[in-house]
Order: C-alpha cells, then sequence, then structure tokens
C-alpha cells in the first residue's frame, strides 16, 4: 500500500512539472524540512520501541486479562491501542496490534474483521491527542509553534468524546469467545527500550524549543550507536513519501491560492474532514496550510477524517494491508462511526 500510495505522488510531481517547469528547481522550497526531520525522528523511535518487545509482551497481558470474552478483550485493547498512539506514531502502533489482532482471531477461529477495523479506528483517534500522535499532527505543531500542552488540551474533549463512541459503539457487537493457549515468547531489548524511551523525550523537548534537525540529528547518532537495529529496519521509502507529499500538495495548494477555502469554524472542519477522505488526512493538511486557517478546527478535521473512507489514512491501509480484510468490510463498521463522530463533533463546536 505504501508503495501504491507513493507511485501515485511520484505520478503526480511528474503531471505537475509538465504543467509548470519552474517546479523542479522550487522542489527543495516545498519541502518542509523542520516537519520532515521531526516526523523522521519520531518515527526512528517507535520503531525502535516496537523492536525492543515492551508493546508485545503487553498486548499478550491484555489477552490473558480478557478472560475468554472478545468484547472485553477489545474493552481493555481499544483504549490501550488509542493510548499508545498518542505516544507514538499511529502507523508503529497499527504494526505492532495488527498482527497481535490477526494471530488471535486465527487461533481462536473468530473473524478478524471487527477488531482490525475497531483497532485502525482507534490508532486514528487516540494519535490525535497530542502533537507527536501521527504526521499531521506534528505538521499543524511545527507550521503554528504550538506548544505542546496547549495542542493536547486543544483536543482533549473531542478526543475523549471520539473515544467514548467508540467503546459505545463496541457495546452494540456481539460476543465471542476468545483465549490464546500458546502464546509466542517475548524477549525485551532492555538498551533499545531505554534508547528510544530517552530519545522520544528527547525529540519532543527539542521540538518545543525549535530544534526539530536537531533531534534529528541525535536520534540517529544514538540509534548509530545503541540501536542500529533500528535504522535497519526502518522503512526509509516513507521519508521519500513525506517529501512528495509536501512537494505534490504544496504546489496543488499553490494552485489554489486563486480560491478561497475555508479558514474557521465548522466549515473548516467539515472541508478538511471531507478533503482528507479523498486524499488521505496529511496532504488534505498540506493543502489547507498553504492559507494558514484556525489550527483546531483543521486539526480536528483532518484527525477525524482519518476514519471512514480507507484512504482516510496511511493507518487504514497498514491494518488491510497486514490482515488481508476486504475494503468493503472495513467500510461496514468505518464509516458509520465516522458520520456519527462527525455530527457529534459538529455539535460540540457550535456549543
Amino acid at each position: 500500500m505504501k508503495e501504491w500510495f507513493l507511485t501515485v505522488l511520484i505520478v503526480l510531481y511528474l503531471v505537475l512539472v509538465i504543467h509548470d517547469r519552474p517546479l523542479l528547481l522550487r522542489t527543495p522550497e516545498l519541502i518542509d524540512w523542520n516537519s520532515l526531520a521531526l516526523i523522521t525522528s519520531l518515527t526512528l523511535v517507535s520503531k525502535g520501541l516496537e523492536l525492543s518487545g515492551m508493546f508485545t509482551r503487553f498486548s499478550l497481558k491484555l489477552i490473558d486479562l480478557s478472560h475468554g470474552s472478545e468484547k472485553r478483550f477489545l474493552f481493555i485493547l481499544l483504549p490501550v491501542i488509542a493510548l499508545s498512539s498518542a505516544v507514538i506514531m499511529n502507523d508503529t502502533v497499527m504494526l505492532i496490534f495488527i498482527p497481535l489482532v490477526v494471530t488471535t482471531a486465527r487461533l481462536v477461529g473468530i473473524d478478524a474483521t471487527r477488531p482490525i477495523v475497531l483497532s485502525a479506528i482507534a490508532a486514528n483517534v487516540g494519535s490525535a491527542l497530542t502533537p507527536i500522535g501521527n504526521p499531521q499532527n506534528v505538521i499543524i505543531w511545527s507550521t503554528y509553534g504550538l506548544s505542546f500542552l496547549e495542542f493536547t488540551f486543544g483536543m482533549l474533549p473531542f478526543v475523549l468524546l471520539w473515544i467514548l463512541l467508540l467503546l459505545m459503539f463496541t457495546t452494540t457487537l456481539d460476543d465471542s469467545s476468545i483465549s490464546l493457549e500458546t502464546p509466542p515468547p517475548v524477549v525485551i531489548n532492555g538498551r533499545l527500550l531505554l534508547v528510544s524511551l530517552l530519545l522520544l523525550i528527547a525529540d519532543v523537548c527539542l521540538a518545543e524549543i525549535g530544534e526539530p534537525l536537531l533531534a534529528l540529528s541525535l536520534t540517529l547518532s544514538l540509534l548509530l550507536f545503541f540501536g542500529r537495529e533500528a535504522l535497519l529496519c526502518f522503512d526509509w521509502v516513507l521519508v521519500m513519501t513525506f517529501a512528495l507529499i509536501f512537494v505534490d500538495f504544496g504546489e496543488v495548494a499553490r494552485l489554489l491560492s486563486g480560491h478561497t477555502l475555508p479558514s474557521e469554524g465548522v466549515s473548516l472542519f467539515l472541508a478538511s474532514a471531507g478533503l482528507s477522505q479523498l486524499i488521505s488526512n496529511v496532504p488534505a493538511t498540506v493543502i489547507f496550510l498553504g492559507q494558514k486557517p484556525e489550527w483546531l478546527p483543521l486539526a480536528l478535521g483532518v484527525n477525524l477524517g482519518g476514519n471512514g473512507l480507507v484512504m482516510g489514512s496511511l493507518a487504514n491501509l497498514i491494518a488491510i494491508r497486514i490482515s488481508g480484510i476486504r475494503i468493503s468490510d472495513f467500510h461496514r463498521f468505518s464509516m458509520p462511526y465516522f458520520l456519527m463522530a462527525l455530527m457529534v463533533s459538529i455539535l460540540l463546536l457550535l456549543l
């Protein structure tokens, strides 16, 4: 899925260059190097946390706490995924938890569709809470110069509402019996875990004082000496993907500069959520930032817009790719949740 999306971005870039040859010379200027550096740093740290084994061990404990009930398992799993996504990138959370959900479903003989889709929703809405939870938040945080707490407190009431709606949605589902008789062995890499946690704190602090390039340099240096496995396993193509997102949709935003896009309130929220459904939430963020609208309705729209259609976020594509579930089955659960959360969010914005 990542390769498919990258191919689309490359084709779009070539089309834009044919339309406007000087774009070749402007390309470096269109890349938000600070945001790209911070996204790369945080994703590298996320890979280190993943490879340390901490989250896998924790996940197995959750299965044990479910006492054989799928619904109880979901009530434990979904808040954990949401909280994890607020701390590490939601894409990484999908890479950690989706294989576990698929394995559990296969061992106990239940359909994986429900827990897969609900896990993707939990990752999307949970990551909305903090400026480090997903790439679109990193970009907004960096662009507007917000503090970590200012961003988090602005998003908090909406994220709590979205998680509550997700849990209420889960209560309407039928229950199934689950059990995991032979859990896989997990070894914790203490060195990698410690380095990754320290880098997470350092990256956030350096981002707060406007030094994302220094954060990337520190992350690369420490991982080179103490966590080389994270560098070797990192998906470097993802960095190129985000660079092309900045270039392609930065140019699209320039072409649309003569047109007025919504810049505040409910209209901005709806427009950014709707555009995210069509082109994914990170490109939608880049397009709207071309006119520097209000940050909160934009952040709310592109984050909630990551749900609904599978194209809304990369986390959805990762979930489908790993699990192999059909897109139509994904939409059977994701669309009702998205529409319900959209309507309730509008009411909260109007208060």
